[in-house]
């Protein structure tokens, strides 16, 4: 699975790119490749669980701390 507010784009506003980069529509920003892998859930890591961007957006977020 895959988190909903990812998408990759090839530019935003006055930003353009070659190749497409992964965008978060929760925070209308790009995001660092490292945080890619955790919204497309590779390596073990769960969007769900690890991103204070997706529970804070969700209102998930329980403020502990351990989000990656």
């Amino acid at each position: 699975m895959t988190c909903p507010y990812l998408e990759y784009r090839r530019g935003s506003g006055d930003r353009q790119f070659d190749a497409e980069r992964a965008y978060c529509t929760a925070v209308d920003r790009f995001v660092q490749p490292m945080r890619a892998d955790v919204c497309n859930d590779r390596y073990d890591l769960d969007h769900a669980a690890h991103c204070e961007i997706y529970r804070e957006h969700e209102g998930g977020d329980d403020g502990d701390g351990d989000a990656q």
